[in-house]
């Protein structure tokens, strides 16, 4: 791991969406191997949006990176999707993809997996449009401030989804605490937070560069998000897949919360 913790300005410098997402989100690996880390999230992600009560208007992904998979099942339940992360190129990459541009990540292969969890894989093409359509906002945000999109103020969503993003982003554990308590005021009270977490990882790598990871366990992550004003409702433990060089992972934390509501 990095000796010291990645910070935002590296993040701003020197993070390569392009090769982010050719490392991390294609479905098979360049010697032909499953990427059994990826279709473990989407098998998750489907199933957490399928629960009781995960719908409504508004959904925003904190921390979205230049990704689209964590948005493939929930753009079934929300009308509107609100996209948020720190790093420009990130977002930059994501537009891309949202505005059909050339040169844009091929999500095709993972929509059709998706879609094939759905129970139709044909439907593929259908989904893309649905998703391009309900994104209406791709913001910069900060999770470490108490509020995140800073100067825009959002109006409280019906859901927060935000996938290996904070654990990434957070320094030590009362940062990350902080931040999911930042994060959590952007949801109503009944609302739900539906959140992707390593465990136990310390770094992350591709293109020969490291990223900080910060080392959690199962309890931290709950008792973070229980300390922002939720209750765990759903919660899943897989292991990491063996033999990813790009990573030091133990295990992947899935979980649904919902927020309380306020005492007033």
């Amino acid at each position: 791991a990095p000796a010291v913790f990645t910070g935002t300005d590296v993040y701003q410098r020197s993070f390569n969406p392009q090769e982010y997402l050719r490392e991390f989100y294609r479905l098979t690996d360049s010697q032909g191997q499953p990427n059994t880390f990826l279709t473990q999230n989407l098998r998750v992600l489907q199933k957490m949006f399928s629960l009781d009560g995960l719908r409504g208007d508004t959904l925003i992904d904190v921390g979205c990176g230049p990704t689209i998979y964590q948005l493939l099942s929930a753009c079934e339940h929300f009308q509107e999707i609100i996209a948020l992360d720190y790093t420009d190129q990130n977002r930059r990459e994501l537009e891309k993809w949202l505005k059909k541009e050339a040169g844009a990540f091929d999500w095709r292969p993972v929509v059709e997996y998706v879609c094939e969890l759905e129970g139709d894989r044909e439907k593929w093409a259908e989904k893309e449009e649905k998703l391009r359509k309900k994104v209406k906002q791709v913001l910069k945000c900060d999770v470490t401030k108490a509020n995140p999109t800073e100067p825009v103020s959002l109006p409280p969503a019906d859901c927060i989804v935000s996938t290996l993003c904070l654990e990434a982003a957070c320094k030590d554990l009362a940062t990350f605490r902080s931040a999911l308590r930042n994060v959590g005021a952007l949801v109503k009270p009944g609302g739900h937070l539906v959140m992707v977490t390593v465990l136990q990882e310390t770094y992350y790598a591709f293109n020969n560069q490291v990223f900080s990871c910060l080392r959690l366990d199962k309890n931290m992550v709950e008792e973070a998000v229980e300390g922002a004003g939720f209750d765990v409702r759903f919660s899943d433990v897989q292991p990491c897949p063996p033999g990813n060089a790009g990573a030091d992972c133990e295990a992947v934390l899935s979980l649904v919360a919902r927020k309380r509501a306020s005492i007033s």
